[in-house]
């Protein structure tokens, strides 16, 4: 894959405050910021053209502990001012434009459409949007552009730290030029029925679909921070049943789609329902995971 260079500006040159995003020859551009920025936000040009946003903010209920609303407007500054007053649960907010100011409302339109549909798809936040608005029809052209506007998207949020639209990429074997992405690393526990495949992709460690792993989380800490910790694996393991990334039968669950974790840990802590080092657990043929990752360090 070639390069990419992303431009970002700290506008009140603080980490975290508004904060501008651009990558060289695309026309699109977004804006981050927190809700108490909101009032810096709105005087600015970016939020009085057509465009889309996103609204974040945490909740230990939600999938990865975030909660999403994505919409469209004609003035993205009049649709927040709106969200201000009628919506608690955000604390940041990201809005999407165009640089040369050519997006219409039929663009907006489509932006929202697929944004959301990207979102159900990546599985990595919980959505407040009640409905999936149908992608509205763009002359042939337009759509072509619209999809390469959210591609960009899709390289740019994850930059900022946003991850809501960031499809898990699919398995593929690795050859002699991409090493990248790792080998297939397994984890297996006869006695619960797990056999798990996963492997680094894109830089993030992902466990694959078809995986078989426990159908409850049955880990029962003793100190008060180990409780804490299961707790939270718990309900990660309960939030991709209930979205059904993990299909429960016959006493087990099985994963329908790849799922993204935060580390090799998490994602055999949830497979096998109690904590896990991933880096002695999870192994291939060319070792453990710890082996692989520390190639050619030494």
């Amino acid at each position: 894959m070639s390069g990419k260079q992303i431009k970002l500006f700290l506008a009140d040159g603080t980490p975290g405050g508004l904060t501008t995003a651009e990558i060289t020859n695309w026309t699109g551009h977004v804006l981050s910021a927190r809700r108490s920025d909101l009032a810096d936000l709105l005087k600015r040009d970016e939020a009085q053209r057509t465009g889309a946003y996103l609204l974040l903010g945490e909740d230990e209920t939600a999938i990865e502990n975030t909660r999403c609303y994505i919409g469209e407007a004609d003035v993205v500054a009049d649709r927040l001012r709106y969200h201000h007053r009628d919506r608690d649960f955000w604390d940041r907010v990201v809005v999407i434009t165009s640089k040369d100011a050519n997006l219409t409302k039929a663009h907006g339109r489509y932006l929202e459409s697929r944004l959301i549909s990207f979102a159900a798809l990546a599985g990595r936040v919980t959505l407040e949007n009640g409905t999936a608005p149908p992608v509205p029809a763009l002359p042939e052209a337009d759509a072509s552009d619209m999809d390469y506007f959210v591609s960009q998207l899709q390289i740019v949020l994850p930059v900022l730290g946003v991850n809501a639209i960031r499809v898990p990429a699919p398995s593929v074997p690795r050859t002699a030029v991409d090493t990248n992405d790792s080998p297939v690393f397994n984890l297996r526990l006869a006695k619960l029925g797990v056999d798990a495949q996963a492997q680094q992709i894109d830089g993030e460690f992902t466990m694959l679909a078809g995986s078989v792993i426990v159908a409850t989380w049955h880990g029962v800490g003793k100190a008060a921070s180990t409780r804490k910790a299961y707790e939270t694996y718990r309900n990660q393991h309960r939030q991709l049943v209930e979205t059904g990334a993990i299909a429960i039968s016959q006493g087990n669950g099985r994963l329908t789609r790849n799922v993204v974790f935060s580390s090799p840990s998490t994602a055999g802590a949830i497979a096998l329902g109690r904590s896990c080092n991933g880096r002695r657990e999870w192994v291939s043929a060319e070792g453990t995971f710890g082996d692989w990752e520390s190639r050619g360090v030494e």
